[in-house]
């Protein structure tokens, strides 16, 4: 027996870990997809990996890598690869979120990469949400059936440019388009975008309702740009009792040197504790499954 694979005692991560110094890109394919449809975020412990083998494993189950354009943190590119990122943009906790749900056009699937792990602190916090879901009160799932959640976001024109990785409007137009986001262009080149989405989704399968956005970071963060998409705010109530519902529910991930992590990003919310030393260097890869799912 080559591998290990088991369920964490929080019963969401599925854990592969190497016994025998196998190469990570011995494991089973069909299995890995199978375990990572069952569960949505698997753990890939003990395997010896650098960066290349990172990409390469990665390469193996997914398409359609991506940059960081729009993104709503500075993120370093590695290697010069525009689709391998650092996420220690700055070392405060964030609350958990779906990635990049503050846009229509989001990565279905995500990689996490242990470079280095952290002295201390600074773990990757999970949920399933659809378990969030079902922890919500009948109120707020109430409230959030009849209002979707509103970013308004005021960006300069040098910062828009290097957030959309582009200097062209009609360019920026065609990015927001495919976004459903609406984009008012300013007399000084600065532009104001309104995007909506819902706080809860149907599943893929369509046989669950999940809680997943971008909400809990966003009103931790920069609170004023998220209201309800009629302007109304969302209320410290409701934002008490989701940060509550995630504290309950959070598993967390100690990293590991060469530790990769997968998720599913339309199923499993993501976040980190905060983290005081320089250690720390997590990478990130954006993408689509290459498969169904």
């Amino acid at each position: 027996m080559n591998t290990k694979t088991q369920t964490r005692s929080d019963g969401i991560v599925k854990e592969i870990i190497n016994l025998d110094n196998i190469s990570i890109l011995e494991l089973d394919k069909e299995e890995i997809i199978s375990l990572f449809k069952s569960h949505g975020v698997l753990l890939f412990r003990g395997f010896d990996v650098d960066t290349n083998l990172f990409k390469e494993f990665t390469n193996l189950l997914s398409i359609d890598f991506r940059n960081y354009a729009g993104g709503a943190f500075n993120r370093r590119v590695i290697n010069g690869d525009q689709t391998l990122l650092s996420v220690n943009d700055f070392k405060s906790e964030i609350k958990l979120h779906g990635e990049m749900y503050y846009q229509q056009n989001i990565p279905l699937m995500l990689w996490f990469f242990c470079a280095n792990p952290p002295l201390e602190d600074g773990e990757t916090t999970v949920c399933d949400g659809r378990q969030f879901f079902n922890e919500i009160s009948s109120s707020t799932k109430e409230l959030f059936s009849k209002k979707k959640l509103k970013f308004t976001v005021q960006i300069s024109h040098q910062d828009w440019q290097k957030k959309y990785q582009t200097d062209d409007l009609n360019t920026l137009e065609e990015i927001f388009q495919q976004n459903n986001t609406h984009l008012t262009v300013n007399d000084d080149q600065s532009i104001l975008l309104e995007y909506i989405s819902p706080a809860i989704i149907p599943s893929r399968c369509g046989k669950y309702r999940v809680f997943i956005n971008s909400l809990l970071p966003t009103k931790q963060l920069n609170p004023k740009i998220l209201n309800f998409e009629d302007d109304s705010e969302i209320s410290d109530e409701v934002v008490a009792e989701l940060n509550e519902i995630s504290e309950k529910i959070t598993t967390e991930i100690s990293w590991q040197k060469s530790d990769i992590l997968m998720i599913d990003n339309t199923r499993i919310l993501h976040g980190r504790r905060s983290f005081a030393d320089d250690q720390r260097d997590i990478y990130i890869r954006l993408c689509s499954p290459a498969f169904s799912f």
